[in-house]
């Protein structure tokens, strides 16, 4: 009997748990589709003041503009990225415990780009899942000019006035300890952001970013970000809490693996030419694998990481570790499978999760 009702204790404490988690709610003010979907074409919605209201959770979709073009980088700047690539971006404010700054403003969900608007008539608040937010003031404050920041800080400092049905948010007094883009891209302290929201349905968000810094830029740039509403998906917080011993294991370059390089045969390595298709995380992800000049690359279709670009892919070149396992610049491992016949018949893309299969299709 006793073990009874500890099996009933245990059975309603974790029911009680899962129903405290609201895994089932559903937000009173989202429209739904007949299907009980949220209706993201439905008209926005408007504050008691009559202004577009923000208010929600958002991610990034995807981002595009000047700000990911290098010719818009003084030099320095692109020698510093290559650096960061090289090292596989250790010196990344997240992998660091330390607060992300701008880089989150284009970056989408598997990179930290979540986020939860909350608006009043005179203060906006962005919380971010890192548990670090953004206070936008709209309260009739003008930005505070670069010349004039006492105490520059991770986010900046910002203030907000309306254009019509759009929102125009002016920061600065950043410091220049975060980076511009997830490839690395730096900047100085004498960075200005300006954005521009504009919401034209319930489920959209069309943020137009204008960056500002003659340090670290050789004009202004700007990024054209996507978002979309997360519906009734509640935020959960990703807190960093990385251990010394952690960061120990976090190093080395790219040129290292080099160094170690195995040497493949070519007619070996034109068995891995092809196409492989599979899906991680949702997503249907395209390998197109190709020799040139006796070297082996990868593309990756669509992006690793939803870090924003013009393009929406990625190529690195195959470092060989053994006959059929090679390192990439993007962090992950590649290992070729053959099948029963003994023709290669796949390609697992190695992650921390495991390791990921993707059929050849061609």
């Amino acid at each position: 009997m006793q073990r009874q009702l500890a099996a009933l204790v245990i059975f309603f404490g974790l029911t009680s748990t899962a129903s405290a988690q609201w895994f089932d709610w559903q937000t009173p003010d989202i429209p739904l589709n007949a299907d009980g979907r949220p209706n993201l074409s439905a008209p926005a919605p408007r504050s008691l003041d009559g202004h577009a209201d923000f208010s929600g959770k958002w991610t990034p979709a995807d981002a595009s503009g000047s700000l990911f073009d290098l010719d818009n980088y003084q030099d320095w700047a692109v020698d510093v990225m290559s650096q960061q690539e090289r090292t596989f971006f250790v010196d990344d404010p997240r992998f660091n415990c330390l607060p992300d700054g701008p880089a989150s403003y284009p970056a989408g969900s598997s990179v930290g780009g979540t986020r939860r608007i909350v608006q009043t008539p005179s203060f906006i608040a962005v919380l971010n899942p890192d548990m670090t937010y953004r206070q936008i003031h709209l309260d009739g404050r003008e930005a505070i000019p670069v010349d004039e920041i006492l105490l520059p800080s991770w986010l900046g400092y910002s203030a907000a006035h309306w254009e019509g049905d759009t929102l125009v948010v002016v920061t600065t007094g950043f410091n220049d300890k975060t980076w511009l883009t997830r490839e690395g891209l730096p900047h100085t302290d004498q960075l200005k952001i300006t954005e521009r929201y504009t919401r034209p349905d319930f489920g959209h968000i069309t943020l137009e970013i204008t960056y500002e810094d003659p340090g670290i830029l050789k004009r202004p740039v700007q990024a054209t970000v996507n978002m979309v509403h997360g519906g009734d998906l509640d935020q959960l917080e990703s807190v960093c809490n990385e251990s010394k011993t952690a960061q120990s294991h976090y190093n080395g370059e790219l040129t290292q693996a080099e160094q170690k390089i195995v040497e493949v045969p070519v007619e070996l390595l034109e068995t891995y030419v092809g196409t492989y298709q599979g899906i991680w995380l949702g997503r249907m992800i395209t390998a197109e694998v190709y020799l040139e000049d006796g070297e082996l690359f990868l593309k990756r279709t669509p992006r690793y990481s939803d870090t924003g670009g013009n393009t929406d892919s990625a190529t690195s070149p195959l470092v060989a570790q053994s006959q059929n396992a090679f390192d990439s610049i993007f962090g992950l491992g590649w290992i070729f499978n053959k099948g029963e016949n003994g023709e290669i018949e796949s390609v697992s893309e190695v992650h921390v999760s495991g390791a990921w299969p993707f059929m050849r299709v061609k």
